[in-house]
């Protein structure tokens, strides 16, 4: 018998409704995307697989895309795992591409960058429908000056002001390579990239901008909390529900997370060249 059983890396891109989760990690009695990952890979593998995933997203956080490797023992070919999969998988989770990866990758410490999305429903009545992708707030905001403001924070910055309590992470620098606010009828979004993010940073600068389009927070804010890292100068930390881990950036293929604008438009694991036809 040989000691080494060959297998393939395989990595996935994952959508999820948040909502009726808490949160992408297994825990003990509680339902996990990471769980449900698992349970439907021993189905379709017959046997027990671990889920690495790229972002351990918290209770309520939408992804569209979410990324996780894992080892393929099974003679089912990567590019086929989606359509397995979903036939097993609970309806708020989906597998929208899988793709052989080398062995070098890992889901989580190989990734460049990130991009996350933010919507809030800015009407004086809540969605019934757009509630569990979306944070309403009733009060108008000047979705102009939210933009003006968070231009401030591109680049290369000490962002420890923007971690919650409970952050692990051994260096608070991070690099913010785009942002953007824009408003469509009652909607605003507000899309980041960089090239990590600290615990609960996008919902910390999300509730920022929210102050800042009220005229409760002076932008100044910004800049004297990434100069003193006092977390009280800052707005509080927006809900889950307006949260969505859009991509994740590896060095596959080309990709490069600073060379991506938050404008770029994605199908899958492509960005979109809108030149083309077809």
């Amino acid at each position: 018998m040989p000691d080494f059983e060959p297998f393939e890396r395989v990595l996935l891109t994952i959508e999820y409704d948040g909502s009726a989760f808490y949160g992408w990690q297994r825990q003990a009695r509680l339902r996990s995307v990471q769980e449900e990952l698992e349970r439907a890979l021993a189905r379709a593998t017959g046997r027990e697989t671990t889920v690495w995933g790229a972002s351990r997203t918290d209770a309520g956080v939408n992804a569209t895309g979410q990324r996780a490797h894992f080892h393929n023992y099974s003679t089912i070919p990567a590019e086929k795992f989606p359509f397995v999969l979903n036939t097993m998988l609970p309806p708020d989770v989906r597998v929208t591409a899988a793709r052989v990866v080398p062995e070098w990758l890992h889901a989580r410490f190989s990734c460049r960058g990130k991009i996350y999305t933010y919507r809030i429903h800015n009407a004086r009545h809540a969605s019934a429908i757009r509630r569990n992708w979306t944070t309403h707030i009733p009060v108008p905001m000047d979705e102009g000056k939210m933009q003006a403001a968070a231009l401030r924070l591109l680049g290369t910055h000490d962002f420890g002001a923007f971690q919650a309590s409970g952050g692990t992470a051994k260096s608070t620098v991070r690099t913010l390579y785009d942002i953007s606010v824009t408003r469509e009828g009652d909607d605003i979004t507000i899309v980041v990239a960089g090239s990590a993010f600290l615990y609960n940073m996008v919902r910390i600068l999300a509730g920022t901008l929210v102050a800042i389009g009220q005229d409760r927070l002076s932008p100044d804010a910004l800049d004297e909390a990434l100069a003193t890292q006092n977390r009280l100068l800052l707005g509080v930390t927006a809900p889950a529900s307006g949260l969505e881990l859009t991509r994740i950036f590896y060095d596959l293929d080309g990709e490069r997370p600073e060379k991506w604008s938050v404008n770029d438009k994605y199908i899958g694991d492509f960005p979109v060249d809108e030149s083309a036809g077809g």
